[in-house]
């Protein structure tokens, strides 16, 4: 059974994490019981990773030094491949080893998936303590997520229809097990998917005006590592996010293709006026300020210019009615396809029902 009083571990991947690394951990460090922090690049990402594995702009050496100086409940536990037996540094088995590796170290009732980049508002998280006390067994988050500037949050057919259940917080005990990374995913001692019992999913957490805000197209320097990374991945079709990152997130050529998952084309770009997580604010002063000489912020006049006209704004428009009718028109081609696969039985319901007796004729014999 999960304890009342929510005990909850943080569990991260990280590769090349700066200049995220303290300010996420200052976030959580109030709410945890314990934090995991499992640092590496996976072959595919040796290109934007060291000789040994690690990142090459001193994620690890923050994170020790997070460790020394202001940890001083010691809830943060650093992991590599090194520990997991890979003396080359590299994590075989991408991230889902890399997932496996802090849930089998987790000593909470709760797990909290987070990755480096993505944040939660500090005026949030006594609400989902709450939800987590009422014997919650798993919420996922509707998710905002902020492209070039903290300005602007991308927007269309991939979040808005494909990608809606962001899966981060599960209930966790002795024989739960974190089954796969894409999606996340954790089973009870029976094997019993957390979703199938009280599961808090991201309409709900919407309506509470609970997000989860994801930074992960936000600075120049991600947006290259990311899609040096993927564009190697051997589980998708990214061989051409290197030339998406060129034309559309440093030119911005192709402002309805924001989203940098190629294969979903309808995305738009939105200005965004509402609230951000304290931390994240605290890093942009500081970048601003110079303590992170090697972070730059990308230029937003060209974004402004381009969405704030007229042209854009109707292309935009028209593509969230067409997105908001897309449900729809996929259950109706699914019924059309379902209708053409019977199609052949047809004409074998109808000579049987020709070969049917005649009901009175039946009834006078």
């Amino acid at each position: 059974m999960i304890n009342s009083i929510p005990h909850i571990t943080f569990g991260m991947i990280v590769l090349n994490g700066e200049p995220f690394t303290r300010y996420n951990l200052r976030s959580i460090y109030p709410w945890a019981h314990q934090i995991i922090v499992v640092e590496g690049a996976c072959k595919a990402a040796a290109g934007v990773a060291d000789a040994k594995g690690h990142s090459t702009d001193g994620t690890l050496d923050v994170l020790r030094r997070f460790q020394a100086e202001e940890d001083p409940e010691g809830k943060l536990t650093i992991v590599t491949a090194e520990d997991e037996g890979h003396s080359d540094g590299f994590w075989l088995g991408e991230k889902h080893e890399m997932s496996q590796a802090y849930a089998k170290r987790a000593t909470g009732n709760y797990l909290w998936q987070v990755d480096m980049d993505e944040f939660y508002r500090e005026e949030d998280m006594p609400i989902i303590i709450a939800l987590l006390e009422a014997g919650t067994t798993q919420i996922s988050f509707p998710m905002l997520q902020f492209w070039g500037g903290t300005g602007f949050r991308t927007n269309g057919e991939f979040l808005s229809v494909q990608f809606t259940q962001i899966h981060r917080l599960f209930a966790w005990g002795e024989d739960y097990r974190y089954t796969t990374h894409r999606p996340p995913t954790v089973v009870d001692g029976n094997g019993t998917d957390l979703r199938q019992q009280k599961w808090m999913a991201s309409p709900e957490m919407r309506a509470r005006k609970i997000f989860m805000y994801h930074y992960c197209m936000l600075l120049p320097k991600q947006v290259r590592e990311k899609c040096s990374y993927y564009s190697l991945v051997d589980w998708a079709e990214f061989k051409s996010m290197e030339h998406w990152a060129k034309e559309t997130f440093f030119q911005l050529k192709n402002p309805f293709a924001v989203c940098n998952t190629l294969h979903v084309p309808l995305s738009w770009l939105e200005e965004y006026r509402g609230p951000h997580p304290r931390q994240i604010l605290e890093m942009i002063k500081n970048i601003r300020a110079g303590w992170h000489p090697n972070i730059e912020l990308r230029p937003t006049e060209d974004i402004l210019r381009v969405i704030r006209t007229r042209k854009y704004r109707l292309g935009r428009l028209i593509r969230k009615v067409w997105v908001g009718l897309l449900p729809c028109v996929n259950r109706i081609i699914t019924l059309i396809v379902y209708a053409a696969k019977m199609l052949p039985f047809f004409p074998l319901v109808r000579r049987l029902l020709r070969r049917q007796p005649n009901p009175t004729a039946t009834e006078n014999l």
